[in-house]
């Protein structure tokens, strides 16, 4: 990295900021540089500058390293900002990225204390496998003494009842894990008999 550390992310910041005001065609040249997307020889749409740079930021998160930065740069309110997005690429990488955040403590207890919780839950319901895969994943390690009423709430398990059914091995097994680790035996038992492995309204991911 040319610049310091911390000046690059927050050029990252400042370039991801600067697409989701504009609507004027940008190349990204900051998020390419770090990016195995191979080179462009036409400018980048709104869109596409936006995923590019949000991409890269969430792959910043996987380097503990990085987490002051972050925080400091507010990148956890921009990833928790973004799953509210019609954008599904755009909710794939925020996901990803608060997932690989919260494994640290500090982490956790910003989201927690950000009300990060409910829209993690929404993005149960996505269509994305690999955005439901980090959602599920992001609430077990969200999940503490004082969070779990609401990380393993009744429609969360009725979730995790239906995902465990899945012919994607991958969710299913995740989704077996949060019920037996994260379940007492009563919730899972409460949403069996309330669901019946419906789990109305939270429809299965796309293989």
């Amino acid at each position: 990295m040319e610049l310091g550390r911390l000046e690059y992310l927050q050029a990252l910041v400042t370039e991801f900021q600067a697409t989701d005001s504009t609507g004027n065609k940008c190349r990204c040249s900051l998020a390419l540089s770090v990016s195995s997307v191979s080179s462009h020889t036409r400018p980048f749409s709104l869109s596409e500058a936006k995923e590019q740079v949000l991409a890269n930021l969430a792959n910043f998160a996987y380097d503990p390293s990085n987490y002051e930065y972050l925080r400091q740069l507010q990148v956890l309110d921009l990833f928790l900002d973004m799953l509210t997005e019609d954008n599904e690429t755009l909710v794939e990488f925020a996901m990803g990225g608060l997932c690989n955040l919260c494994l640290d403590k500090t982490n956790k207890e910003y989201i927690l204390e950000a009300s990060g919780v409910e829209p993690i839950i929404n993005c149960l319901s996505s269509s994305n496998e690999e955005t439901v895969m980090s959602a599920v994943t992001t609430l077990m390690f969200l999940t503490t003494t004082r969070s779990r009423a609401q990380t393993t709430a009744l429609p969360v398990v009725e979730c995790m009842l239906r995902f465990s059914l899945s012919a994607n091995t991958r969710l299913s097994n995740l989704a077996s894990i949060f019920l037996q680790d994260y379940c007492s035996p009563p919730q899972v038992e409460e949403a069996r008999n309330l669901s019946k492995h419906t789990a109305v309204g939270i429809p299965l991911p796309k293989d």
